[in-house]
């Protein structure tokens, strides 16, 4: 890719120029390299693998799904750039209390790096999605998946108090405010990085998920790269979103309550007052960050954050356990006891990091997602529909409640895995895999989302990378059957 121009920031050169130099005769000296060296990437790639494609346990289909969703990594308008020595990640504010490097080592050693939510809605590095797409990054890239948090915290400390419309309400707000997560940094054919949250729809510094959804990342990054460095780095900025999130607990019983908007990524579902999305990621962050805050021998702040944990679980399960699964909202509404498939998603980042036990309640409620979303949706042959009513039939209430996330179900099946429940898992993720890229033909376009009726929407979407989430947790139930021998 050429180099582009950004306002007041000079030139911005890609990765490959580090190697192949910024003049006229680098793309025929990359040409030269990869004609050179083709013959081991092939021979390394081969290697990398053989050990899944010789597994018999794994099921054809499931090794097409994992290696060729990666299509998404390369082909999603991504970006690869060299970090220039004007470049402050943080915009020059530091703060009190620690505040990030100008330059972290892991990105001037390795770059930016920024992928689209998809070839259909063009914004670089959406969070709410990179959630779930992440486990690629992290298990098979991990400095790119570090270089990109690194961006993100130094979003977090900054502001843009230009007001701007959002489309939903009709109410004009700043593009972005301090000390929570932004919802991407930029659109493509403006300036990424510089300019942050091109989406438009809500303004999503009131979202519910954002914030949590770095906190779990954070330290599911640690877990699986053990750099203590970037634990240290991300604990301030890991306590400043966790304090604004607060201020969604409204009547202080340490759970948080959504705002009877779509506030979260399911962006045209309505959700009001503690939910068992938003509310199980706010339980599950405060469960990592007092295990940071032990880590880093922070004894006050680990009292502070346990004192939220026990009260917060506590009303969680008041709130919106009903014998079976959880609840989609505590609102009390006609559609408030919806199965919501994807109901456990704090717990799923809890698993993969190496936290949380097996309990009733995770597993009552994945029994409940599969006996609905999955085998009574479409005969059991679609995966999981996000949401599902317990007489057996989609919640048609909102355009995203009757449809299928593919990057949804892949986290899901990871969930069950981990609980193992690994025949369920395989049975709901192959409905997706068998539903895309064969019955509709969308290989290599996966979509984020189709309906029973064969709809889809947004072709070629970041989401469905999250299938490697359930290689993490094959991998993790192998070592736990391992040790347990």
């Amino acid at each position: 890719s050429p180099p582009c121009a950004y306002e007041n920031k000079g030139t911005v050169h890609a990765r490959y120029t580090r190697y192949f130099g910024t003049t006229g005769d680098a793309s025929p000296s990359l040409s030269h390299y990869a004609l050179t060296h083709y013959k081991q990437w092939e021979k390394s790639i081969e290697e990398w693998q053989r050990p899944i494609l010789q597994d018999s346990s794994l099921p054809s289909w499931y090794k097409s799904a994992l290696f060729n969703e990666l299509y998404f990594v390369a082909d999603g308008g991504t970006v690869w750039t060299e970090i220039m020595e004007d470049v402050d990640i943080s915009g020059g504010i530091r703060s009190e209390d620690g505040g990030l490097p100008a330059q972290p080592t892991v990105i001037k050693e390795y770059g930016r790096f920024a992928y689209l939510e998809g070839q259909e809605y063009r914004m670089y590095n959406t969070y709410d999605v990179h959630f779930y797409a992440s486990f690629a990054l992290i298990m098979l890239w991990p400095k790119l998946a570090l270089s990109l948090q690194y961006d993100i915290a130094g979003s977090v400390i900054q502001q843009d108090l230009t007001e701007r419309l959002h489309l939903m309400s009709g109410q004009y707000s700043p593009i972005k405010t301090k000390n929570v997560v932004p919802h991407d940094i930029g659109d493509p054919d403006d300036e990424p990085w510089v300019r942050v949250n091109a989406y438009l729809i809500h303004d999503t510094a009131h979202w519910k998920d954002l914030n949590l959804k770095f906190v779990l990342q954070v330290y599911r990054d640690f877990h699986l790269t053990q750099d203590r460095q970037y634990l240290q780095d991300m604990w301030p900025i890991c306590q400043a979103v966790m304090e604004s999130e607060l201020k969604f607990d409204l009547d202080g019983d340490g759970l948080i309550e959504n705002s009877g908007y779509a506030d979260q990524t399911y962006d045209g579902w309505i959700v009001t007052g503690p939910s068992a999305y938003c509310g199980g990621m706010w339980v599950a962050s405060l469960c990592v960050m007092c295990k940071m805050a032990r880590l880093l021998d922070s004894e006050e702040l680990y009292r502070h954050y346990k004192d939220l944990l026990d009260r917060g679980s506590a009303a969680f399960e008041k709130l919106l356990w009903n014998g079976k699964y959880y609840n989609y909202d505590s609102s009390g509404r006609d559609l408030s006891n919806s199965v919501m498939s994807d109901q456990c998603a704090g717990h799923w980042f809890l698993r993969a990091s190496g936290l949380g036990d097996g309990e009733f309640q995770i597993q009552s409620a994945l029994k409940s997602v599969f006996d609905l979303n999955v085998m009574s949706f479409a005969g059991g042959q679609m995966g999981a529909v996000n949401g599902m009513r317990p007489e057996g039939v989609p919640d048609r209430s909102s355009v995203q409640s009757d449809e299928v996330w593919i990057g949804v179900v892949y986290g899901l099946a990871a969930t069950m895995i981990h609980e193992g429940m690994q025949e369920e898992g395989m049975r709901t993720a192959e409905g997706c895999y068998r539903t895309v890229w064969e019955k509709l033909g969308m290989a290599f376009q996966t979509p984020e989302a189709y309906c029973e009726k064969n709809i889809y929407r947004s072709l070629a979407y970041m989401r469905p990378l999250s299938i490697w989430a359930m290689q993490l947790a094959l991998n993790t139930s192998q070592k736990d059957q391992t040790t347990t021998a």
